[in-house]
């Protein structure tokens, strides 16, 4: 069975200044560091740009792949039944840049922290949503109700669906009581 793309990932306009703009952050915290920013902004930009020109994040119908890197190029190739959690984090800079960061951990991972973490990616909610929608598709379960939106429909009927497998069980229970 061919793997076939769902979705390739874009990232967005400002990641390079928000990395160079982290960079010059920390230059400037040490003595030596504060002459260092007048060879960090071109060096900076030429490496930030060409750091995002070789990233890549594309989710197919069974796995994330996730490619990046300069002098050493990195592929991670991420199983969607083996992952576990995908967080969004977006800090005070981030918000103001409208950047988000995505981290992907998965069973079996050693070490703390992610296997995989983007930032930048446009829509990464929209992204994340579509890969969770993708592992549950591949698993073979229904959506599940807390999925969906928070709006008081939503809310009725994610109440009906727990009250109506909660009459089920008891059926279930009741008839084998006086089945027996």
């Amino acid at each position: 069975m061919q793997d076939n793309t769902i979705h390739e990932a874009e990232f967005e306009a400002n990641l390079g200044l928000y990395w160079l703009l982290s960079g010059a952050a920390y230059f400037s915290l040490s003595i030596i560091g504060i002459p260092l920013l007048l060879l960090w902004f071109p060096l900076g930009l030429w490496g930030t740009r060409r750091y995002i020109n070789n990233m890549s994040a594309r989710l197919t119908s069974k796995k994330l792949i996730v490619r990046r890197g300069i002098l050493t190029r990195t592929e991670n190739t991420v199983p969607l039944d083996k992952i576990t959690d995908i967080a969004l984090i977006q800090g005070p800079i981030m918000r103001l840049m409208g950047l988000h960061k995505l981290t992907v951990e998965t069973a079996g991972q050693s070490g703390t922290g992610s296997l995989i973490s983007l930032v930048g990616i446009v829509d990464a909610p929209g992204f994340r949503a579509q890969i969770l929608e993708q592992k549950e598709r591949l698993s073979g379960l229904p959506p599940q109700p807390e999925a969906l939106p928070a709006t008081n429909d939503n809310a009725l009927l994610a109440q009906l669906v727990e009250m109506t497998a909660s009459l089920k069980r008891i059926e279930g229970l009741l008839a084998s009581k006086y089945n027996s």
